[in-house]
């Protein structure tokens, strides 16, 4: 039993796994965007840099994170200093993780995120993701 709970422990404690989630979630979020599903794009760019967060939390501090989906706590918590850019989005993305989340209006969230806007919020995500598995 013990054996079983300190191979859980690992598992949970690797941030390779996360980081690999992250890439995953990326990846949807292009086939997402691609497909025209655009809220559902932005829904995973926010899933892909949480779980990159989450990567990077088990990496520095040695400790499985909160089940939590706040990226400006995990911000926060890294002591992280993106540029200014990289966090007015990070706030904005972090924001918006509720409305793609749970959509009251599905045909009006459609009309407000066109593809040239769902594409540069991808790229925007991309850029981001990357630089946190950098650190």
């Amino acid at each position: 039993m013990f054996a079983k709970k300190l191979i859980e422990m690992e598992q949970q404690l690797n941030h390779e796994e996360w980081f690999f989630q992250s890439d995953y979630d990326l990846e949807t979020a292009n086939h997402m965007l691609h497909s025209g599903r655009n809220v559902y794009c932005i829904f995973m760019c926010h899933l892909s840099l949480e779980k990159a967060l989450k990567g990077l939390f088990i990496r520095q501090l040695n400790q499985f994170p909160p089940k939590i989906h706040n990226l400006m706590y995990f911000v926060e918590q890294l002591e992280l200093e993106p540029e200014e850019e990289h966090l007015d989005f990070l706030k904005w993305l972090n924001r918006m993780s509720v409305a793609t989340r749970y959509v009251e209006d599905l045909k009006n969230m459609i009309k407000i995120f066109p593809n040239e806007r769902t594409e540069s919020i991808y790229r925007q995500t991309k850029n981001i993701q990357q630089w946190i598995k950098s650190l």
